[in-house]
């Protein structure tokens, strides 16, 4: 377990190293938790990313309220303080949204995507402890885009051009391709639609014969995870045979 442990953390820190090398022509703000979030983020792999998961959960990239301050994919503040019981030092990125500041854990935000995901697990499992001992959770890309209008309205990173695009789903891909080849799951769940076609890709890549789909994503968002989310998700993973 030491050593899956240790060869995630140095992938995931090369990870880091390759997506901020990346040149961008975005004109807004790009943070990287993996960076100033990185001694959290490191816990959260060593603590919570397991060898051979029932089921490996993508989420597309962090949100401004969620892993952008924690370091913790879909990280909402109370469930990394209260439910994982993480905590660290989160820094600052290079360039910071004057609406859009990293307070790290003295975030008074709740991100509401993080909020759905963590509550129906702890809902389903109890514990962190019994959710992560058969259940990974991490992100296709790291990066978080937002403009440089007055309110840092978040960019999806789909809305790149099409060439830095290519570049940076190269790099997260291959990461995609090294983790899940590490931890071995046994069924790969996209949070969206986007997640599942990144882990379709993947499937194919690596020849797996394993079963390959996806959730309604959280996000408020999304006109269909505001009413009943759970509910549907439950219903989602029941009818995939994923989860009894």
């Amino acid at each position: 377990m030491n050593d899956i442990a240790d060869a995630l953390v140095a992938r995931t820190r090369a990870f880091a190293l390759e997506t901020q090398s990346i040149t961008f022509s975005f004109e807004g703000y790009i943070y990287n938790p993996l960076d100033y979030a990185w001694q959290v983020h490191e816990l959260y792999l060593r603590q919570y990313v397991h060898h051979e998961p029932d089921l490996f959960f993508l989420g597309m990239n962090p949100g401004p309220f969620g892993m952008a301050q924690t370091g913790v994919p879909f990280g909402e503040i109370e469930a990394v303080e209260q439910w994982m019981h993480l905590s660290g030092s989160i820094g600052k990125p290079k360039r910071e949204h004057p609406a859009r500041p990293v307070l790290g854990f003295s975030t008074t935000r709740s991100e509401v995507s993080g909020n759905r995901l963590w509550s129906l697990m702890q809902e389903r499992f109890g514990s962190a402890d019994a959710f992560f001992s058969c259940n990974a959770v991490m992100n296709y890309c790291p990066l978080v885009f937002m403009d440089g209008g007055k309110t840092g309205k978040n960019v999806v990173p789909e809305k790149l051009p099409k060439e830095e695009r290519n570049q940076l789903d190269r790099v997260c891909d291959s990461y995609l391709d090294d983790i899940v080849n590490l931890v071995e799951p046994r069924a790969l769940v996209g949070v969206g639609v986007f997640a599942r076609k990144r882990l379709e890709s993947c499937a194919r890549r690596l020849h797996l014969d394993i079963p390959v789909t996806s959730i309604l994503h959280p996000s408020p968002g999304n006109p269909q995870a505001n009413n009943g989310w759970n509910r549907k998700v439950t219903a989602q993973l029941r009818e995939a045979g994923l989860w009894s």
